[in-house]
C-alpha cells in the first residue's frame, strides 16, 4: 500500500499579506494550502475574486480555520450563535471553494462538559455541513477545556456519527502532551479529515504560549513527529498533510525562505515515511547524502598578502602540493587534509577588518555518488550553481550554501587533481621545514548564519545530508548571547557548528556585519598541541591569550596538577574533561581576517567541543578586538 501524501501549508506559517504569501507558497512547490481566517478577513478582495487568485496560482484550498468554542455550549443564545457563526463560515466556504472546516476544542468559559453533548453538537452541525456541501473536522487542543486529548475527540466524532464530520490530528497538540500515537493507529483512515503537522522544541513552557510562538518545521523540533506520521501512515489515510506552523521568527523572515523550508521538511518527511514503512524511497529522492570526507576548503585570499597567509599554512604543517593550471590556485596538503589558496586581486582589506583579506568561499564534500548527491539536494530545494570552465577542466555538481558560499560534490570518478593542477616541482621540500605538524584532521567547522536563517539551514544540512542535529545550547558572549548548535555525519567526516545571534555587538553578529562569507572558524586536531602552540608563539602569530584568572579557575576546578596548569599557561590553552577524556584547544587569529583558527587535542573519548570555554574565548576576542 502506497498511501497517498499531499504536502500543503498553513498561511498563518508566513509573513506577509495573502497574495504574497501565495506566490511563496506556489513558488516552493505546494499545490494544496489551508487559509487561516485573519488572512482572508484582513485582504482586500471578497470571497470570489480570492478564490479566482488563489485559481491563479494554481492552488486548492483544502482547510478553512479555525472555528472557535462551537461545542458544549448550554442550550440557548450563545448555542444559537455558535450554529449562526458556523452557517456564515460554511456560505463563506463556498464562495471560496473550500470544502472542510477546522473546529477546535472549546475554551469557552459557559462550555460544558459531557461527550455525548458534544456529539449530538457535531451531529446537528454535520447536518447543516451536509446541506452547504462541506464538511467539519474535530480537533483537540492540548489546552481545551474539557477535551484536550485527540481520543476523547475521536470518541466524539464517532458518537456523532455523521459523514460530514471526521477527526482532525495535529501532530503538535498530541505529541507536547506526551499522548502516546500508536492509539492513532485504530482510527479508521476515512474519517480522518486532515492531519496537521508542527514540531516544537522540548522546553517546559505553557502549551497555549508556546504552540503560539515557538512551533517549528518537522525535523527542527524536539517531538516525535516520525512515531506521529507512521501512525498516521497505519490507518490509510489519503488526505492532504499539512503544515500549521505558529513562530515569531518565521512571521518576521523572508516568506519564500519559509516556504522552502516547509516543502523541504515535507519532502524529506514523506521519502522517511516511506522508507519505514514500506522499505522504499520516494522515487524523486536518492538516500541522504553520505558524506565520507572533505575533499577540500577554499579559501579566496588578497593577492598582496597570498605570502603572509601562506607562510602560516607552512608552519603548521601544510605543503605547497600543486598549482592550478589556468587559475591563481595553490593547493597545500597535510595528512589527507587539502587547502586551496585562491589568489585575488579584489581583496585588499585594511587591518579594520571590513573588507578580509581571507574569506572561506568554497567546501567540497567527499562522497559515493556526486550525481546522486545534486539530485537529491535538488529536490530538497538547493540551489545549483553552474560553472564556465575551461577546456579540459574537470566539471563537478556544486550548490550555494550559507552566505552564498558553495558547496560542491566530489566522488572517485572525478580526477580534478590531475586534470587541474600542476603538481609544484619541489613537492616535499617545503621551506618552512614545519610539515610534519601532526595535524591529523579537520576537527570541526564553524559557520556563522543570520539569526533567523539558522532553523533553515539546520534543516537544510539535516534534511540532504546523513547528518545528525544536537541540542541548541547558549553560548554566552560579553554582548549578547549567540545559539549555537552542532550538526554532525555519524562517521564524523564532517561536524559544523551552526552558530548565530540576534544581539547586534556579539562576535557572531559583527563577523555577519563585515560579510566575511559563511566560516568564522576551522578547527584542525593535532597530537602535539603544545608543540604546535610554541611554534606560532615564536613565530609571532597571534595566538589568543587567556587571563591568569583562567588558569586559577580551571586549575581548581579539574584538581590539575601545577606543572600541568603552568604548561597550558604559558601556551595559553584552553582546557576541559568530562567522564570519557579531556580536551585541549587554542585558537589563533591573523591579521586582516575574521576567519580564525582552533586547534584541538582529544584525550581517550572526549566528544565535545569545549562548550564550557566559549565564553572565555569570546572575551577574549572581545579584548583584541577593542583593542
Amino acid at each position: 500500500m502506497m498511501t497517498k501524501f499531499e504536502p500543503s501549508i498553513a498561511t498563518v506559517c508566513l509573513s506577509g499579506d495573502l497574495g504574497e504569501k501565495l506566490k511563496a507558497i506556489q513558488k516552493a512547490g505546494f499545490t494544496d494550502i489551508e487559509i487561516f481566517e485573519q488572512d482572508f478577513i484582513g485582504f482586500d478582495m471578497n470571497p470570489a475574486q480570492t478564490k479566482q487568485m488563489i485559481a491563479n496560482h494554481g492552488l486548492e484550498v483544502k482547510l478553512f480555520q479555525p472555528f472557535r468554542d462551537f461545542e458544549g455550549l448550554p442550550e440557548g443564545e450563545l448555542r444559537q450563535r455558535a450554529f449562526s457563526r458556523a452557517k456564515y463560515k460554511f456560505e463563506t466556504m463556498n464562495q471560496l471553494g473550500c470544502e472542510l472546516l477546522l473546529i477546535c476544542s472549546s475554551v469557552h468559559p459557559q462550555a460544558l462538559g459531557g461527550i455525548d453533548r458534544c456529539a449530538d453538537d457535531f451531529a446537528a452541525l454535520g447536518e447543516m455541513a451536509k446541506s452547504f456541501g462541506v464538511k467539519v473536522g474535530y480537533e483537540a487542543l492540548a489546552w481545551g477545556k474539557y477535551v484536550s486529548d485527540h481520543r476523547d475527540a475521536w470518541e466524539i466524532v464517532r458518537r456523532a456519527g455523521h459523514d460530514n464530520v471526521g477527526l482532525i490530528l495535529d501532530s503538535y497538540h498530541t505529541l507536547i502532551r506526551d499522548i502516546d500515537c500508536d492509539n492513532i493507529r485504530s482510527i479508521p483512515g476515512d474519517k480522518i479529515f486532515f492531519v496537521q503537522l508542527a514540531d516544537a522544541p522540548a522546553i517546559p513552557m505553557d502549551y497555549l504560549y508556546l504552540s503560539r510562538h515557538f512551533r517549528n518545521m518537522p525535523g527542527e523540533g524536539d517531538l516525535d513527529i516520525d512515531g506521529f506520521m507512521d501512525a498516521v501512515f497505519a490507518t490509510g489515510y489519503e488526505g492532504p498533510i499539512s503544515l500549521e506552523i505558529f513562530n515569531d521568527q518565521f512571521r518576521r523572515s523572508d516568506t519564500s525562505l519559509v516556504a522552502k523550508d516547509g516543502y523541504r521538511s515535507l519532502t524529506y518527511l514523506k521519502d522517511q515515511m516511506y522508507a519505514r514503512n514500506i522499505g522504499v524511497r520516494d522515487i524523486c529522492l536518492p538516500a541522504p547524502l553520505v558524506v565520507e570526507d572533505i575533499a577540500y576548503i577554499e579559501c579566496d585570499v588578497s593577492e598582496a598578502h597570498l605570502t603572509y597567509f601562506q607562510t602560516f599554512f607552512e608552519l603548521i604543517g601544510f605543503v605547497p602540493e600543486a598549482n592550478h593550471k589556468t587559475k591563481q590556485v595553490v593547493r597545500l596538503k597535510q595528512a589527507g587534509i587539502n587547502l586551496l589558496l585562491h589568489s585575488r586581486l579584489d581583496l585588499e582589506g585594511d587591518l579594520l577588518g571590513k573588507q578580509s583579506r581571507l574569506t572561506v568561499s568554497e567546501l567540497a564534500l567527499q562522497t559515493p555518488n556526486a550525481a546522486q548527491a545534486l539530485v537529491r539536494a535538488r529536490a530538497l530545494g538547493a540551489e545549483e550553481i553552474e560553472f564556465q570552465t575551461k577546456s579540459g577542466e574537470a566539471i563537478f555538481p556544486a550548490i550555494k550554501g550559507v552566505n552564498k558560499s558553495i558547496i560542491r560534490f566530489v566522488d572517485d570518478s572525478l580526477t580534478f587533481w590531475e586534470d587541474d593542477f600542476d603538481v609544484c616541482s619541489d613537492v616535499g621540500e617545503s621551506g618552512s621545514g614545519y610539515q610534519n605538524v601532526s595535524l591529523t584532521s579537520i576537527d570541526h567547522i564553524a559557520q556563522t548564519m543570520d539569526y533567523d536563517a539558522m532553523l533553515s539551514w539546520t534543516l537544510f544540512y539535516t534534511t540532504i545530508f546523513d547528518m545528525e542535529k544536537s541540542s541548541f545550547v547558549d553560548v554566552v558572549d560579553p554582548d549578547g548571547i549567540i545559539k549555537s548548535q552542532v550538526v554532525k555525519a555519524p562517521n564524523n567526516a564532517l561536524c559544523l557548528t551552526l552558530n548565530s545571534s540576534d544581539a547586534r555587538n556579539t562576535h557572531a553578529s559583527r563577523f555577519l556585519d563585515d560579510n566575511h562569507g559563511a566560516v568564522q572558524h576551522i578547527a584542525f586536531a593535532t597530537t602535539d598541541i603544545h608543540g604546535l602552540a610554541r611554534r606560532l608563539i615564536k613565530a609571532g602569530f597571534p595566538v589568543l591569550t587567556q587571563t591568569e584568572n583562567y588558569y586559577d579557575d580551571v586549575k581548581a576546578k579539574f584538581g590539575l596538577d601545577s606543572q600541568f596548569c603552568d604548561r597550558l599557561r604559558e601556551n595559553n590553552i584552553l582546557y576541559d574533561e568530562d567522564e570519557n577524556g579531556r580536551f585541549l584547544h587554542f585558537y589563533c587569529h591573523l591579521e586582516g581576517t575574521e576567519l580564525f583558527f582552533e586547534f584541538v587535542e582529544r584525550c581517550a573519548q572526549y566528544t565535545g567541543f569545549g562548550a564550557a570555554n566559549a565564553p572565555y574565548r569570546l572575551s577574549a576576542q572581545r579584548r583584541k578586538y577593542k583593542s
